[in-house]
């Protein structure tokens, strides 16, 4: 495994992340989640990512569970607060002062631990004074809760805006998680930039493009049955990427990864880690051998004419539009 700093802060974090987005708590059972984690231990991962709305909170139980009787200062342990949780109530969602000290105590209480080392905000909220949110995370820091925040999806300006007010207030906002692939690069005109300039590093979700880039859909056939794409709420999320034309450009990735001796899912990952910002790549798994996969990732080395390949390859289907990255005119519930 291999490490890097995130932001300008002293904390490292493995390269590869394991996330629990779609799996702990819904996809799959939990003894294969704890037998997913042991994989992600055993192959030298220590940063593991979740979010208090995962399988409405199921997620973060499961997570604290397979790691309850692991060396809690050999991890790094992320979690999220924002969407709606528990019976969904009015104040069970948002970035309110109330939402974030109720959220961060119920997120300590699944996990079984005493803090998490980068508490983060899951989207921006728009009907709460940033002032408000960002006081209310000083205080959780303050409180030894959470050793540095974070954000995720938010648009570069309100990044800066936030991180002007983290350190009027003594606090570390040190990283940015914003969904990032070959073909979903909407952070890099402005986010990253933004982010490089201020000191964070960002943890991207989603490398593979929900499975797109390993290959496994093709142009005019029916996905493979059990996969995220068959699927019909992972389809509805997909739909937009699951065009014949975007599938064509993919396959022309398959020469490129065997010329590296690799899958084109390690390529993708190793993609993402060949940006300077990028600090971990976060990878789900629903079997043991998929985390066996994705680590071998690291041992790829993407040059400067293997990148030009790439974008020779995909140019074409790329979305790169920071509009993309936006603030939303409501509360999203």
């Amino acid at each position: 495994m291999k490490f890097r700093y995130l932001g300008n802060s002293g904390l490292k974090i493995s390269e590869i992340i394991y996330g629990n987005w779609l799996t702990h708590g819904s996809q799959v059972e939990n003894e294969t989640a704890h037998a997913c984690v042991r994989a992600a231990l055993e192959h030298g991962i220590t940063s593991f990512d979740t979010a208090d709305v995962y399988a409405n909170t199921k997620a973060e139980t499961v997570l604290g569970e397979a790691l309850r009787n692991e060396r809690r200062e050999s991890l790094e342990v992320f979690t999220k607060v924002y969407w709606p949780t528990g019976p969904k109530g009015p104040n069970d969602t948002g970035l309110s002062r109330k939402h974030i000290m109720e959220s961060i105590n119920g997120s300590l209480k699944r996990l079984q631990m005493d803090y998490v080392d980068l508490y983060q905000a899951h989207r921006y909220d728009v009907e709460t004074p940033l002032e408000e949110t960002m006081q209310a995370f000083a205080d959780v820091v303050r409180s030894g809760k959470a050793l540095y925040i974070g954000v995720s999806e938010w648009p570069a300006d309100k990044i800066r805006e936030a991180h002007a007010m983290a350190s009027s207030l003594g606090i570390q906002l040190i990283s940015s998680q914003p969904q990032y692939s070959m073909l979903w690069r909407v952070i890099e005109s402005e986010v990253i930039p933004t982010s490089e300039e201020l000191g964070l590093s960002q943890i991207v979700w989603s490398p593979m493009a929900g499975g797109i880039l390993t290959g496994k859909y093709l142009p005019g056939q029916p996905a493979p049955a059990g996969s995220r794409g068959a699927d019909e709420s992972g389809a509805s999320t997909m739909a937009h990427r699951m065009t014949d034309e975007v599938l064509t450009a993919v396959q022309n990735l398959r020469p490129i990864a065997d010329g590296l001796g690799c899958t084109m899912g390690q390529l993708a990952i190793a993609w993402v880690l060949a940006n300077p910002n990028v600090a971990g790549a976060l990878v789900g798994a629903s079997r043991p051998e998929q985390i066996v996969e994705n680590v071998k990732a690291l041992d790829i080395t993407l040059d400067s004419a293997v990148l030009a390949e790439i974008d020779a390859a995909i140019g074409h289907v790329v979305t790169d539009d920071p509009s993309r990255v936006s603030v939303p005119e409501t509360r999203i519930v």
